[in-house]
């Protein structure tokens, strides 16, 4: 059991882990797919599984996307950033024991999947899920910025934009997904955002190649 419980309507910094950086995301459609299911897990007991959701809405059934539309969500989706190996999120919690319970669904629904699909066993993921708590409005800022230069970081693309797998193109207003609630904490309109996130992407890529050499 997590010993400190999550509030209702306070904002944490969630990551998640895969087994010895086993990595999960191997191909487009798993990222676009693991994108897909956290829209559908924040909501408060979705109507099916998401695997028959998803086949009903690719026969053009959507009934189950207005009955999903209906439900409450357990949280509210501020930021993420999918990586090879783990995933980011910033989420404020909505429901009692929200943030957990959309964990637990989403993570347990992209194993099952990433299990069936490339025939292994086993658990995915590296025990519970981390969560930090964001206190204030700047630390929320920071963070955000922190995540979306993560492939920058690592080295995966030039720019925090041709990461394809982060809110940051819906922060920049370039993205038809709407998947993130941008809350007016975040005071600053696409091209002052931009400016603010590209001003610490070369620093933030230097840490992370000393943190690595540490590692080593």
């Amino acid at each position: 059991m997590r010993r400190v419980p999550l509030k209702n309507n306070f904002t944490y910094h969630i990551c998640s882990r895969s087994i010895a950086g086993y990595r999960i995301f191997r191909s487009d459609d798993d990222y676009a797919r693991m994108i897909d299911m956290i829209g559908y897990y924040r909501h408060e007991d979705p109507p099916v599984k998401y695997s028959v959701y998803q086949g009903a809405v690719s026969k053009g059934v959507h009934s189950l996307t207005h009955e999903l539309s209906t439900k409450p969500c357990l949280c509210s989706i501020i930021a993420y950033c999918l990586m090879p190996t783990h995933i980011h999120l910033i989420l404020t919690q909505l429901k009692e024991n929200g943030i957990s319970t959309f964990m637990k669904n989403l993570l347990n629904s992209y194993s099952r999947y990433f299990n069936s699909k490339y025939s292994r066993k086993g658990p995915l993921w590296q025990g519970r899920f981390r969560s930090i708590l964001v206190e204030t409005d700047e630390q929320l800022l920071h963070l955000t910025r922190y995540i979306h230069l993560n492939p920058t970081s690592d080295s995966l693309v030039e720019r925090p934009e041709d990461w394809n797998y982060s809110s940051y193109n819906e922060y920049l207003g370039r993205s038809e997904r709407k998947l993130c609630d941008l809350v007016d904490r975040i005071n600053l309109d696409p091209y002052a955002y931009k400016k603010f996130v590209e001003s610490r992407q070369e620093y933030q890529r230097t840490l992370a190649e000393i943190k690595h050499l540490c590692l080593e």
